[in-house]
């Protein structure tokens, strides 16, 4: 078994679920921190002078990492230094995006001096997952079903706008760059004038947005407008709303994730809200409690097919609604691997990417 670098953060949950499965399997596994990385880029290339398996898990749990990949994004993008973002503060998501690209980039500069690497998830395909909007376009262009796309939302004005020449009453609008509900807006409206915008991102006082485990529910006019408008500032998209099947007292949709094109691990995450990710409380249930065998089939073969899209990364998560044989993928997630104490063949997501057969 070769042995494995993972670019990471120590202290996160991804990290430690990783390293505890290699203890468990007998995995070789050395851990290069983000910050060490950013800091001397000699810190990983030294790491990988030898042949191994490499992955690279985000960085999102360091917030001096996120601050850093804030102020290169700033000043790629000629804005001047932003001040300090407090924890779960929905701010320069934008900025944040364009600092993860230009590491992931110098990354694929690295890697590509190195063809004895085996590389997990290739950078490239993780940037096209990470802007989720390029990511449901590239699905769409490969036949892949998806939500119905209205594209970017400029502000509150923009998104009626869409909502009027689309003939829809219900949408999802999705910060560009967010992850795990982030900057997700379930907005709906009737013919009576009245809006509602659900959500995670709780409005503070001087327009500032904070992500947290409560779901929000504003019905103000001036509240909706602005919680649009503050979302939709930093890069967001409106996608339909596809209705989620629903079992007992709630809904559901679920994450597959695929090793080496295939899909392994499944579960179906059941809620009362119209988003369902477990850190919000969602119930973990098993998928054939809920699905029927032609259900079945529809999320494998198309997580599948959508894998394909992505033929150079061998472990990725999709979100999926699936009803009356038909499966639609509403997001791809090249760290889509965190499904804590959820067996597949009596293995973790850590200890089956551990196996020769992740790898395509």
């Amino acid at each position: 078994m070769l042995p494995w670098v993972v670019l990471g953060v120590a202290t996160s949950k991804r990290t430690q679920g990783l390293l505890a499965a290699a203890r468990e399997t007998g995995a070789s596994v050395r851990l290069v921190e983000w910050r060490e990385w950013l800091a001397d880029a000699h810190a990983l290339e030294d790491r990988l002078r030898q042949p191994c398996r490499f992955k690279i898990e985000p960085p999102g749990d360091d917030a001096r990492v996120h601050m850093t990949l804030v102020h290169m994004g700033c000043e790629q993008l000629g804005r001047a230094p932003c001040a300090p973002i407090e924890r779960g503060e929905l701010a320069q998501t934008d900025a944040w995006f364009e600092g993860f690209r230009l590491a992931i980039k110098r990354l694929e500069r690295t890697l590509a001096a190195m063809p004895h690497v085996q590389v997990v998830n290739a950078p490239a395909e993780i940037l096209a997952m990470t802007d989720k909007l390029e990511c449901q376009q590239q699905l769409q262009s490969n036949a892949v079903p998806t939500a119905p796309l209205l594209g970017l939302v400029r502000d509150y004005e923009h998104l009626v706008a869409l909502l009027d020449r689309s003939g829809m009453d219900r949408v999802f609008l999705k910060a560009r760059y967010g992850s795990s509900a982030s900057g997700v807006i379930a907005f709906r409206r009737n013919r009576r004038g009245q809006q509602q915008a659900t959500t995670t991102a709780q409005l503070h006082e001087g327009g500032r947005l904070f992500n947290v485990k409560r779901v929000s529910c504003y019905t103000r006019h001036d509240e909706v407008r602005r919680v649009v408008d503050l979302v939709s500032a930093q890069g967001a998209y409106a996608e339909a709303w596809i209705p989620k099947p629903r079992h007992g007292a709630g809904h559901f949709d679920l994450r597959a994730v695929t090793f080496g094109g295939r899909v392994a691990h499944r579960i179906a995450r059941l809620g009362q809200r119209p988003m369902t990710n477990l850190h919000l409380d969602s119930e973990r249930v098993d998928p054939d409690r809920v699905l029927a065998a032609e259900d079945q089939a529809a999320l494998a073969a198309t997580a599948e097919l959508a894998a394909g899209v992505f033929p150079r990364s061998n472990v990725v998560g999709f979100d999926l609604v699936v009803r009356q044989g038909k499966a639609h993928v509403l997001e791809a997630n090249a760290f889509g691997d965190l499904l804590p104490g959820w067996l597949w063949q009596g293995k973790d997501t850590y200890a089956t990417a551990f196996g020769d057969g992740a790898m395509r």
